[in-house]
């Protein structure tokens, strides 16, 4: 009689949709805020190492799609908003920690601000680099100063913007393709960067929700 049945299908949650009635927007938005909310309290009340280093590997094991079944539809200046966002980034560098590093370096060197030195990266910042920073900004959002981990991540995405643009320059009139690409890529990363500034000023207002 068992062998009837059989194991649940997964699917991914956009899949839900075509079903009638589709996802009520206002639970996923209440169940994204209260997983955000309980998930930090837990861990900065008590940030046992290892929970911690599960924590940022993450989507290392169960991939960023686990992530976005959670908090990907969030508004950018929430909690569950900028926890995958930073989620987001680490996946980024990860994928490409060389090309992530070699745009990071770059705006380094033509930066006019303190961001290098806000976000921390070691000069001169190659791949292992960028991935350090990376699990640095994200262990900072579960045992440091959240806000400060938010500016440090905000910080890279400037000088990663920078970086960007700057290449985009120099390849204009060679690589047109290429160079509309990283205009579009120092546009994101840009945004992104204000969307970090934004949560980190909330949350120190005790606004962030």
């Amino acid at each position: 009689m068992a062998d009837e049945f059989h194991k649940p299908t997964h699917f991914a949650g956009d899949r839900f949709d075509a079903f009638k009635g589709g996802e009520d927007p206002a639970t996923i938005s209440r169940t994204a805020h209260e997983t955000a909310h309980a998930l930090l309290a837990r861990v900065r009340t008590d940030p046992d190492p290892g929970v911690v280093d599960r924590l940022v590997a993450f989507t290392d094991e169960h991939g960023i799609d686990a992530m976005a079944e959670l908090w990907a539809r969030s508004t950018p200046r929430s909690l569950p908003g900028a926890l995958w966002r930073i989620y987001l980034v680490r996946v980024l560098i990860r994928q490409d920690p060389e090309g992530i590093a070699y745009l990071y370096q770059r705006g380094s060197e033509v930066a006019v601000s303190i961001d290098p030195l806000v976000a921390g990266a070691t000069a001169p910042t190659g791949p292992a680099e960028i991935i350090e920073l990376a699990d640095q900004i994200l262990r900072g959002l579960y045992t440091g100063d959240f806000a400060v981990a938010l500016d440090r991540a905000a910080a890279f995405c400037r000088v990663t913007a920078s970086g960007c643009a700057s290449l985009a320059d120099d390849l204009d009139h060679t690589e047109p393709e290429r160079s509309s690409t990283l205009t579009t890529q120092a546009l994101r990363f840009s945004t992104t960067a204000q969307e970090f500034a934004s949560c980190a000023r909330l949350w120190r207002h005790d606004s962030l929700e």
